[in-house]
């Protein structure tokens, strides 16, 4: 249920505002709304809840044991030379 809210704020700042959701091709009501959303939510599980990831991101996360020093130019090399004897 919307209900109306009325703020007291700089007016300098309404208008930088109005500007950005202009920019964003949204609602100034609908960037606060979110902004106070993402303020009240009561603990870090919901917000991860709240943030969209996608399956191929989530796949990018794996953790891997890389070395720091890895040549993987070196790596590419021998891969191609063994494949292609």
């Amino acid at each position: 249920m919307d209900t109306k809210l009325t703020l007291k704020l700089d007016k300098d700042i309404i208008e930088k505002a109005k500007e950005y959701a202009a920019k964003q091709n949204k609602s100034l009501s609908s960037i606060i709304e979110s902004f106070l959303q993402v303020l009240t939510l009561e603990n870090k599980e919901e917000k991860a809840n709240e943030i969209k990831i996608s399956p191929f991101v989530k796949s990018l996360s794996v953790k891997s044991n890389i070395p720091a020093d890895l040549d993987y130019k070196k790596e590419l090399g021998d891969y191609y030379a063994e494949r292609y004897k």
